[in-house]
């Protein structure tokens, strides 16, 4: 084993921190000059999503769990070894204009749903996942309501004195809600979903209503989606050959988590770097206590939301397969790096959940 593949998409999660903190990096090269390599991955919906057609053997990733979902279900060998949930901004969101004030102004309404030209619409299913969960707390159901697609659309491509600086097919950095926000404003819909920090700097840049507050709804099961939980997935291959590699990493993971809790302001600088927004927006996307939301755990509810939007995806024809998530989930790594953690002094522990840099978190598993 010379190298080790991994995939995290732009978002909060402990693994994230992990990275940044150097605290990975540097684990698996003291565990025999193993390199870390980046497998690049995007949130733009209108981009592919790399790592859920990838078949590397020696690979880990944690982000979104519509990719993961739809690998495990096209075969992929992967196991879940632990779990993160941290809740952000998602709504139904809509102009003043329409008069909408809550869900059940929705019926018979135009409600826009995202439909992009990639193998795997994660935006779209995340869509149909919030509308259909808030529908639901109104006893309502799609048939309530008047689903309309937005396809891409041609993006222009940039000119200067004759010159293309930026072309519009397939340019990167594609605003995520280019769609929904130009349907809002020609009134082709009257209500589409948004979340995360850019959700939130759309509905600030509309005005814009927000009708169900989807992301920090009072009922958890309601707020499960592609963002929460976010599973952090290994191959197989590394489990069986490598398991070390896999205890190692996965003790940096937790470590990141546990500093992040006493570690507010450089947790939201990290967080915006990851995310690509400015630091005042990262607690309007997730929260005052995001800090506090980046641990790891395979606690039985958060396995059942994990279970409940593969449900969903399979049921709404996302998945070419179905599957058990119980069967799904490893415990024993994270169980072993937790058991380890908590024979390990005081002194260390709080060493790994102090420091941002070299020397990196403990050591556990050599």
């Amino acid at each position: 084993m010379r190298e080790i593949w991994h995939a995290r998409c732009p978002v909060p999660t402990p693994l994230n921190l992990a990275v940044q903190l150097g605290w990975v990096e540097q684990a698996l090269k003291h565990s025999g000059e193993v390199m870390l390599r980046s497998v690049p991955e995007t949130s733009d919906p209108a981009e592919p999503v790399q790592y859920h057609e990838s078949t590397q053997p020696n690979s880990f990733r944690q982000g979104g769990s519509v990719p993961a979902i739809w690998a495990r279900a096209n075969g992929q060998p992967t196991r879940v070894i632990g779990l993160s949930w941290t809740d952000e901004f998602q709504a139904i969101i809509a102009l003043p204009r329409t008069a909408i004030s809550g869900i059940r102004e929705l019926r018979g309404r135009r409600i826009g749903i995202p439909k992009h030209a990639v193998s795997l619409d994660h935006s779209r299913a995340a869509a149909l996942r919030a509308l259909s969960a808030i529908l639901a707390t109104e006893g309502m159901t799609f048939a309530d309501v008047r689903l309309v697609d937005l396809p891409d659309h041609a993006i222009p491509s940039v000119i200067r004195n004759g010159a293309v600086l930026a072309t519009g097919n397939g340019r990167r950095g594609r605003y995520r809600y280019t769609s929904e926000i130009h349907a809002l404003a020609r009134g082709d819909v009257d209500a589409v979903y948004v979340k995360d920090v850019h959700g939130a700097q759309a509905t600030h840049l509309l005005g814009a209503t927000v009708i169900a507050n989807v992301g920090f709804h009072p009922d958890p099961r309601v707020r499960i989606n592609n963002c929460t939980p976010r599973p952090l997935t290994v191959s197989q291959y590394l489990l069986d050959h490598h398991p070390h590699l896999v205890r190692e990493l996965l003790t940096q993971v937790v470590l990141a988590g546990t500093w992040a809790r006493t570690h507010r302001e450089a947790t939201s600088a990290l967080v915006a770097r990851e995310t690509g927004c400015a630091e005042n927006w990262v607690y309007q996307g997730y929260g005052e206590e995001v800090h506090l939301n980046l641990g790891l755990s395979l606690t039985p509810s958060w396995i059942d939301g994990l279970g409940t939007f593969k449900n969903f995806l399979s049921t709404h024809g996302f998945l070419a397969g179905d599957f058990d998530v119980g069967e799904w989930i490893d415990p024993a790594p994270l169980r072993d790096v937790t058991e380890q953690l908590s024979r390990t002094s005081s002194a260390s522990l709080w060493h790994a959940a102090n420091h941002t840099g070299s020397p990196a978190a403990p050591r556990m598993f050599h």
